[in-house]
């Protein structure tokens, strides 16, 4: 395997061993100027999407776990169009991303709904 399969990443399989966690402490950042935080949340029941709103209000990005939920659950179509209706009032954007993930953001940031290819 040469550099630059090492660098970008050759054709062969992947192991998590070859991952490394890395803690944010370790990197000087300057969370005080950032204007839009990521959230991960984990839908539950209808009580969960309190905290997801006022996120998404306060002007921050939301990946919620919906795997609790089928797509065809009357309760999460509820939570659906409740965030949706969240989504339209400030601007923002909403997707689901398979059938585990809605990803919820603020005014002024839109979700392409196309992958990136190489």
């Amino acid at each position: 395997m040469g550099l630059m399969d090492k660098l970008i990443g050759g054709r062969g399989t992947r192991s998590t061993d070859e991952y490394v966690e890395l803690d944010v402490d370790d990197f000087e950042t300057e969370s005080a100027a950032s204007a839009t935080s990521i959230h991960i949340a984990k839908i539950g029941d209808k009580q969960d999407i309190i905290a997801i709103k006022d996120a998404v209000y306060d002007g921050d990005i939301v990946v919620a776990d919906i795997t609790r939920h089928t797509t065809s659950d009357r309760t999460m179509e509820h939570i659906s169009d409740e965030l949706k209706q969240v989504a339209r009032e400030v601007g923002g954007d909403i997707v689901q991303k398979d059938d585990d993930q809605l990803i919820i953001t603020p005014t002024g940031v839109k979700i392409s709904r196309e992958k990136l290819t190489r």
